[in-house]
Protein backbone atom coordinates (compact mmCIF):
# COMPACT_ATOMS: atom_id res chain seq x y z
CA UNK A 1 0.00 0.00 0.00
CA UNK A 2 1.36 3.36 -1.28
CA UNK A 3 1.20 6.28 1.51
CA UNK A 4 0.49 8.87 -0.93
CA UNK A 5 -0.48 8.89 -4.67
CA UNK A 6 2.89 11.08 -6.10
CA UNK A 7 0.91 11.76 -9.18
CA UNK A 8 -1.20 14.14 -6.86
CA UNK A 9 1.42 16.02 -5.16
CA UNK A 10 2.13 19.38 -6.35
CA UNK A 11 6.07 19.13 -5.24
CA UNK A 12 6.25 16.11 -7.55
CA UNK A 13 4.78 17.90 -10.45
CA UNK A 14 6.69 20.62 -10.27
CA UNK A 15 9.61 18.43 -9.56
CA UNK A 16 8.94 16.72 -13.08
CA UNK A 17 8.32 20.13 -14.80
CA UNK A 18 11.46 21.38 -13.54
CA UNK A 19 13.26 17.68 -14.69
CA UNK A 20 11.77 18.07 -18.11
CA UNK A 21 13.19 21.89 -18.31
CA UNK A 22 16.61 21.21 -17.05
CA UNK A 23 16.49 18.36 -20.14
CA UNK A 24 15.54 20.33 -22.61
CA UNK A 25 17.47 23.22 -21.44
CA UNK A 26 20.94 21.00 -21.30
CA UNK A 27 20.06 19.09 -24.61
CA UNK A 28 22.42 21.51 -27.17
CA UNK A 29 25.23 22.33 -24.63
CA UNK A 30 28.49 20.87 -25.75
CA UNK A 31 29.93 20.82 -21.60
CA UNK A 32 28.69 16.91 -21.77
CA UNK A 33 29.79 16.00 -18.42
CA UNK A 34 27.55 18.78 -16.90
CA UNK A 35 24.66 17.96 -18.97
CA UNK A 36 24.83 14.56 -17.95
CA UNK A 37 24.85 15.39 -14.27
CA UNK A 38 22.48 18.39 -14.81
CA UNK A 39 20.13 15.94 -16.02
CA UNK A 40 20.41 12.80 -13.97
CA UNK A 41 20.15 14.75 -10.75
CA UNK A 42 16.97 16.73 -11.66
CA UNK A 43 15.30 13.71 -13.00
CA UNK A 44 16.09 12.32 -9.45
CA UNK A 45 13.75 14.58 -7.47
CA UNK A 46 10.73 13.14 -8.67
CA UNK A 47 11.72 9.66 -8.64
CA UNK A 48 12.78 9.93 -5.35
CA UNK A 49 9.29 11.35 -4.31
CA UNK A 50 7.63 8.85 -6.59
CA UNK A 51 9.83 5.50 -5.32
CA UNK A 52 9.56 6.57 -1.07
CA UNK A 53 5.44 7.22 -2.02
CA UNK A 54 5.41 3.32 -3.24
CA UNK A 55 7.31 2.44 0.02
CA UNK A 56 5.30 0.32 2.83
CA UNK A 57 6.05 2.80 5.51
CA UNK A 58 6.23 6.31 6.29
CA UNK A 59 10.04 6.01 7.41
CA UNK A 60 10.62 4.71 4.05
CA UNK A 61 8.77 7.41 2.39
CA UNK A 62 10.51 10.42 4.48
CA UNK A 63 14.08 8.59 3.41
CA UNK A 64 13.17 8.57 -0.17
CA UNK A 65 11.93 12.72 0.65
CA UNK A 66 15.03 13.27 1.86
CA UNK A 67 17.00 11.74 -0.79
CA UNK A 68 14.77 13.85 -3.37
CA UNK A 69 15.84 17.25 -1.41
CA UNK A 70 19.58 15.92 -1.47
CA UNK A 71 19.23 16.03 -5.50
CA UNK A 72 17.46 19.23 -5.51
CA UNK A 73 20.71 20.66 -3.99
CA UNK A 74 22.48 19.19 -6.04
CA UNK A 75 20.89 20.19 -8.86
CA UNK A 76 20.79 23.92 -7.62
CA UNK A 77 24.79 23.15 -7.56
CA UNK A 78 25.56 22.00 -10.78
CA UNK A 79 23.31 24.51 -11.98
CA UNK A 80 25.08 27.61 -9.97
CA UNK A 81 28.79 25.38 -11.43
CA UNK A 82 27.26 25.18 -14.97
CA UNK A 83 26.14 29.34 -14.79
CA UNK A 84 29.77 30.19 -13.19
CA UNK A 85 31.96 28.04 -16.18
CA UNK A 86 29.87 29.58 -19.05
CA UNK A 87 30.67 32.98 -17.23
CA UNK A 88 34.64 31.86 -17.22
CA UNK A 89 34.32 30.36 -20.79
CA UNK A 90 32.44 33.40 -22.20
CA UNK A 91 29.18 30.84 -23.28
CA UNK A 92 26.21 31.81 -23.31
CA UNK A 93 24.28 30.28 -20.42
CA UNK A 94 20.76 28.51 -21.22
CA UNK A 95 17.36 30.55 -20.96
CA UNK A 96 15.58 30.19 -17.79
CA UNK A 97 18.76 29.10 -15.76
CA UNK A 98 18.17 31.71 -12.52
CA UNK A 99 14.33 30.83 -12.74
CA UNK A 100 15.10 26.60 -12.22
CA UNK A 101 17.81 28.11 -9.20
CA UNK A 102 15.32 29.39 -7.41
CA UNK A 103 12.94 26.52 -7.91
CA UNK A 104 14.94 23.98 -6.96
CA UNK A 105 14.69 25.74 -3.58
CA UNK A 106 11.01 26.30 -3.60
CA UNK A 107 11.04 22.32 -4.06
CA UNK A 108 13.30 22.03 -1.23
CA UNK A 109 11.43 23.77 0.76
CA UNK A 110 7.93 21.86 -0.48
CA UNK A 111 9.89 18.59 0.40
CA UNK A 112 10.35 19.88 3.65
CA UNK A 113 6.94 20.84 4.21
CA UNK A 114 5.59 17.28 3.35
CA UNK A 115 8.34 15.51 5.48
CA UNK A 116 7.05 17.93 8.76
CA UNK A 117 3.22 16.84 7.52
CA UNK A 118 3.78 13.10 7.33
CA UNK A 119 6.44 12.96 10.29
CA UNK A 120 5.29 10.72 12.99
Amino acid sequence: MNLHNFENLDVWKRACRLATDVCVATHNTKLYSQRDQLQKSAISIPSNIAEGSERPTTPDFLRFLGYAKGSSGELRTQLMVYKAVCLKLGLPEFEGLGEMIQETREISKMIEGLKKSIAP
